[in-house]
């Protein structure tokens, strides 16, 4: 039986071609699913236990009518995903999403919806500058109200991956990073292979780039971004996603600190970004020796890297690192 390709072709041995983002218009999408048929996201039982009570009614609606149960969702929701996207970039790029392209997209939700749902997006397509305005004023609660809380976990997780799979392409090579990214992903003929459910199509990349977006709501399987004037990109469920990855903060410190102990877990997790040893000490309420003195425990073990920067010294959590705290937020199966 012939498979449902997309191929995405790279130039040979260009490993530059393909970078690394998170996309938080991505996780918010599926959590709208996720919130629409929790039966069949049971890893995400935990985070539902916490939002099921203050999901914003009026605006939930309007995003799960336009984005939908499964299947295809406006492309626009996620255009370009980077490294260091937030969610407040994300916000403010969607109140910006050309009139056309708003209009483009609802035309292919019209096509894939009936009865009173379509008839709703066509007159929302009709009117795409007040439809732009009503998802993301849409988009913006419902983020702040049920993904906001989460935010710091939730991307604790995708860097965890990232990081893992960064230094697995470094030590392993980029064919066998990309295989084992999903049993739908594969490498071959300086492609990246990824079978679909419903349409084949191949993307020549040269020049241009493909970026891997993990996601932890997006969990059941991969997708992608194919056309212009988005970057070609492949979402793919993050490792080491459980039901315990909305942890709070403290229950990942706790979890952490009867590996490190608590001083030091909580360096950790301070880590994210590059903090001198003054700030650290700061932060940590310590003496800039014992700070120092902790820093050099986790250096040593791999955790957090140190580098030089004039008469400054900054630290900042390495790969192993980022994977120890992913492991922490996601806690045990």
């Amino acid at each position: 039986m012939d498979r449902n390709i997309v191929e995405f072709r790279l130039a040979p041995h260009d490993v530059s071609a393909i970078r690394f983002g998170v996309s938080p218009g991505h996780e918010l999408c599926h959590a709208v699913r996720v919130v629409q048929r929790p039966a069949e996201h049971p890893l995400q039982w935990g985070w539902l236990r916490q939002v099921r009570d203050r999901v914003p009614r009026d605006a939930f609606d309007l995003l799960a009518m336009v984005i939908g149960p499964e299947g295809y969702f406006p492309d626009f929701f996620t255009t370009t995903p980077t490294w260091d996207t937030t969610p407040e970039d994300e916000a403010a790029r969607l109140r910006e999403v050309p009139a056309e392209l708003i209009r483009a997209d609802l035309a292919k939700m019209v096509l894939r919806s009936v009865g009173p749902r379509q008839q709703a997006i066509e007159r929302m397509r009709e009117q795409p500058e007040r439809a732009r305005a009503l998802i993301a004023d849409a988009w913006s609660e419902v983020w702040r109200t049920m993904l906001d809380p989460v935010w710091a976990q939730l991307e604790r997780v995708l860097r965890a991956d990232i990081a893992v799979r960064s230094r697995r392409a470094a030590t392993e090579g980029l064919a066998r990073m990309i295989g084992a990214m999903h049993p739908h992903v594969s490498w071959g003929d300086d492609a990246v292979l990824v079978e679909m459910r419903a349409f084949s199509e191949v993307l020549d990349c040269r020049g241009i780039g493909l970026v891997l977006v993990p996601s932890v709501f997006g969990s059941r399987g991969c997708a992608v971004l194919t056309e212009q004037p988005a970057q070609p990109t492949l979402f793919y469920p993050a490792l080491g996603v459980t039901e315990r990855w909305a942890r709070d903060a403290p229950e990942v410190e706790h979890a952490l600190g009867a590996l490190l102990g608590p001083t030091r877990a909580a360096i950790l997790l301070g880590a994210h970004e590059p903090r001198t040893t003054s700030q650290v000490a700061a932060d940590a309420e310590l003496a800039i020796s014992t700070a120092s003195h902790h820093l050099t425990v986790l250096r040593d073990a791999g955790f957090v890297a140190s580098e030089r920067d004039g008469a400054r010294v900054f630290h900042v959590r390495t790969p192993l690192g980022e994977a120890v705290v992913g492991a922490a937020v996601s806690g045990p199966a």
